[in-house]
């Protein structure tokens, strides 16, 4: 093997994947309920998202970021039109949409102190590391750049604590996803964002995970009535090619001139072919009316298939956006499942994490939960 060993990897090696279906190289089907780590919102290889990319491979594929490239702007105010904010930065990843945020919040300020929270995820380089409330993710690289500092997740008094007038921002999930699946409690949103306008502090919040459908609004922080000064998109918003998104509102546009950010491949005319089909398809009431539906049937069958079950300490759920607390390591649970043809993901140590493609069907959802029932009765 030639690539550093970075990655647990599952014995499933993957040969096409079409919909909420992988195909591995034995020709063994899978039902996909992690989509890419919800990235594939759409499902695999959807024809509009397919269709765009194509036409603009045949187009062009990169003249740097020195020109202007009309399909820039048409999904920057796609994002814009159907959200709070007013200007938009492209990056690659959802960690350099979250660096960006970060960068933006203390060049604006002049402070450098930022609050995040404990077993919070913002990626993996040097300063969404920090950013991050995970000690495991942290461990071995050393100190971690200053002026992070985390409080406790739906405790608006720990907040309070730590901030004071050194203090840029607060970053936040409003579901935390990798640690564990918790969404945040609407009081204490409505009393962070209170808190930051009366102190002067930037609200950023990371909607990698949550953004573009994934809780059922475009955007998580729709659920809780505030308005960020700053949030961060990547994942489904390409639907499976590589994108960020940082939006801002228009006091931080000055912030960011000439020279004071940029990305080579930020806004690749590709990932932005994918992007503006990913929102031209979502983006409507039919999508979401649908996906409400959906949505609901999810909640039932939990509560009346997976709930009961003595293995199972507490379901979580936001949207599409599932966590399965069990008695048992979640990992293993994960490979059982994958033996049954059902792709799921961990979340901390024991919560089996569910980000079906928001096309699933009813019909699929109950097979999932079936093959899922099955192996937390054992």
């Amino acid at each position: 093997m030639s690539l550093f060993p970075t990655y647990n990897r599952f014995d499933v090696k993957v040969k096409t994947a079409q919909g909420t279906k992988v195909v591995d190289v034995d020709g063994k089907t899978y039902l996909d309920f992690g989509s890419g780590i919800g990235v594939c919102n759409l499902g695999h290889r959807h024809p509009a998202v397919q269709e765009a990319v194509e036409k603009q491979l045949n187009a062009y594929w990169h003249v740097s970021n020195l020109y202007e490239q009309p399909i820039q702007q048409e999904v920057a105010s796609l994002i814009v039109n159907n959200s709070v904010g007013d200007y938009v930065f492209f990056a690659n990843s959802g960690a350099e949409a979250n660096e960006a945020a970060i960068k933006l919040a203390r060049k604006y300020t002049g402070k450098n102190k930022i609050i995040t929270f404990k077993q919070s995820f913002h990626g993996r380089t040097f300063a969404t590391m920090s950013a991050t409330g995970q000690e495991k993710i942290q461990k071995g690289f050393g100190k971690m750049l200053e002026k992070f500092e985390y409080a406790t997740f739906n405790d608006i008094d720990s907040v309070k604590n730590l901030m004071d007038e050194e203090t840029a921002a607060v970053m936040l999930e409003v579901v935390q996803g990798e640690g564990g699946v918790y969404p945040a409690e609407p009081s204490f949103m409505t009393d962070l964002a209170q808190l930051c306008q009366e102190s002067g502090v930037l609200l950023i919040i990371d909607e990698i995970q949550t953004g573009i459908g994934r809780t059922g609004k475009r955007f998580g922080y729709e659920h809780y009535g505030v308005e960020p000064d700053i949030f961060t998109l990547a994942k489904g918003l390409g639907n499976g090619l590589p994108i960020g998104a940082m939006v801002a509102k228009e006091a931080l546009k000055d912030a960011f001139g000439p020279g004071a950010h940029g990305s080579t491949f930020g806004g690749n005319p590709l990932a932005m072919a994918a992007a503006k089909a990913v929102l031209e398809t979502m983006f409507n009431d039919e999508f979401f009316n649908k996906l409400e539906l959906k949505i609901q049937y999810m909640s039932d069958r939990l509560e009346a298939t997976i709930k009961p079950l003595s293995s199972v300490k507490d379901i979580r759920q936001k949207g599409m956006m599932i966590g399965i607390e069990c008695s048992r390591p979640a990992i293993e649970i994960v490979k059982e499942l994958i033996e049954l043809g059902l792709l799921t993901l961990v979340a901390g140590d024991n919560v089996l994490r569910l980000l079906p493609p928001l096309t699933v069907t009813e019909a699929e959802i109950e097979h999932a939960l079936q093959k899922i029932k099955h192996v937390l009765e054992k």
